[in-house]
């Protein structure tokens, strides 16, 4: 692969099997120049967010993401390349797909339709969105709370009950709606006993790229009515945390990527920062201790303060607003400001009388087509336990944005009948203080953690085993190997331990042999 300039743009000209392809040489969605990606079986992923794009069309193949690119003409002549490109796709690089038209009556004229798809989230954006690809043009209802158009991470939908019988759902208003097929993706709600969750929104206004949308709960200790104390679920609630926390003293309760997030981002703005968590380290149980107290450090390093090992007793106010978060070790911090992430379990409860099946904690368990208990009615997102292929079937959740674009793609395509599987590996990726942190695999239940490179510098690659296989791998500026050992992971070939821990790793970056 190479990047090739025409002029007024670029292009990534990749040479396959003797074949040549002229693609948009950055990614749409992050800006990543493709040519430091991974090539492989007919696509080339990002270094930065694994998004997989085919070299012969420029289509998407694999998410996060949500645009293609350009692919251009290319043409050999006496062994010169010659690309054909138009000036205004070289400036674009991102290309929408063709979508169909609806030629259904409108919605105010039937209470029927042929998709439905409850939670407008990432899953039930993208299901909408590849069935308008594939040339679906009846009509599609998606139904949610959220007063915002929708935006990657609305709340729960106002579904009261499903009828699967029947199939129709009834509204809390009473409104009745039948559909053909139906997509369920009510995404989690925030649970206060269950640890540090993977929730939130960005305060930068876009969403953490590794999660969906919850529908929060917040603190069950004595003063939990006091004013400011937050739980982040749309943007006003974002917005007020960084207005109330400007040059002011900030509480963050959970240590998990919500919460480390929120905190990176307001050192800057507030007069303290503070990090209450039950766990010995920030991300423990997600990255392990090592990497998570060189996380740590860096937080440290830019002002952020550690409570670990204790949980809030109290808050305590001061003229109906807080004032101090009293801490179960005794410890008074000073607070005026305080957001809480810490948990979540799925929103289904709405399902239980429903005749579809969950599990024994409430998540709606799919197959590899993300088909439910029930014919025509399919599940994705947060709220689901789903079969990863590459690790033997096994059932997980897995509540990340590049999961749901996935799934929901998947459930558009069999409600369509196109007998598509759940393939892709879980990819997830964050930036604190400048420095981006990038994740593949699914290493839940790791046994040992292999590391190369640097903790201190923060310039390393952590491998997750689990006996003698490799699950996952986490890693600070060393891209790309992360989308390499997650191409590696999607094309079925098992990685050993022994593989990584001898520190040669030629053989992912492509010096070797």
């Amino acid at each position: 692969m190479r990047e090739v300039e025409l002029g007024w743009g670029k292009v990534l000209l990749v040479k396959d099997n003797g074949e040549f392809h002229a693609l948009g040489h950055k990614c749409p969605h992050y800006g990543a120049p493709l040519v430091k990606g991974v090539l492989s079986r007919g696509r080339v992923r990002c270094p930065w967010h694994g998004a997989c794009f085919n070299i012969s069309t420029g289509d998407l193949e694999d998410f996060p993401g949500l645009d293609s690119l350009h692919k251009f003409q290319v043409k050999i002549e006496k062994e010169k390349v010659y690309v054909r490109a138009s000036k205004q796709a070289l400036q674009l690089q991102r290309r929408t797909k063709v979508m169909a038209k609806c030629i259904s009556p409108s919605v105010g004229h039937s209470g029927s339709t042929n998709v439905l798809i409850v939670g407008a989230g990432a899953a039930g954006l993208v299901c909408a969105e590849t069935l308008r690809q594939e040339g679906f043009s009846d009509r599609i209802v998606l139904c949610t709370l959220d007063r915002h158009l929708p935006y990657d991470r609305p709340k729960l939908s106002k579904v009261v009950t499903v009828d699967v019988r029947n199939k129709k759902v009834v509204f809390k208003d009473g409104f009745k709606l039948e559909y053909s097929k139906l997509l369920l993706a009510p995404g989690s709600r925030w649970d206060p006993g269950q640890g540090a969750g993977q929730a939130g929104l960005s305060l930068r206004g876009a969403p953490p790229q590794h999660c969906q949308c919850f529908s929060p709960k917040t603190l069950s200790c004595k003063g939990k009515e006091v004013e400011n104390v937050f739980t982040i679920r749309t943007p006003e609630d974002a917005n007020r945390v960084v207005r109330l926390a400007r040059g002011r003293n900030a509480v963050i309760v959970g240590a998990g990527f919500l919460g480390m997030e929120v905190a990176a981002y307001l050192t800057e703005k507030a007069h303290s920062v503070s990090v209450v968590e039950l766990e010995e380290t920030p991300f423990r149980k997600f990255l392990g201790e090592r990497v998570g107290r060189a996380l740590m450090k860096m937080f440290e390093n830019n002002r952020v303060k550690f409570y670990m090992q204790t949980e809030v007793s109290e808050l305590r106010a001061q003229e109906g607003k807080l004032k101090e978060v009293v801490l179960k070790s005794s410890k008074v911090v000073r607070a005026d400001v305080c957001v809480v992430g810490i948990g979540a379990v799925p929103a289904t409860g709405f399902l239980r009388q429903s005749g579809i099946c969950l599990d024994s904690r409430g998540f709606i368990p799919v197959n590899k087509m993300m088909q439910t208990s029930v014919p025509g009615v399919f599940a994705a997102g947060d709220a689901v336990t789903f079969p990863l292929a590459w690790r033997n079937n096994r059932k997980v959740n897995i509540p990340h944005w590049q999961m749901a674009h996935a799934q929901g793609r998947v459930a558009a395509q069999n409600m369509l009948a196109q007998e598509a599987e759940i393939s892709t590996v879980p990819y997830l990726w964050t930036a604190m203080f400048g420095k981006s942190l990038r994740y593949a695999g699914y290493g839940e239940g790791f046994d040992d953690v292999i590391i190369q490179g640097d903790l201190e510098e923060l310039k390393f690659v952590a491998f997750y085993t689990k006996g003698d296989e490799v699950t996952a791998v986490a890693s600070m500026n060393y891209d790309p190997i992360v989308s390499k050992v997650a191409e590696v992971l999607a094309s079925g070939r098992t990685i050993r331990k022994r593989e990584v821990e001898t520190g040669d790793m030629s053989w992912l970056t492509g010096k070797g042999s």
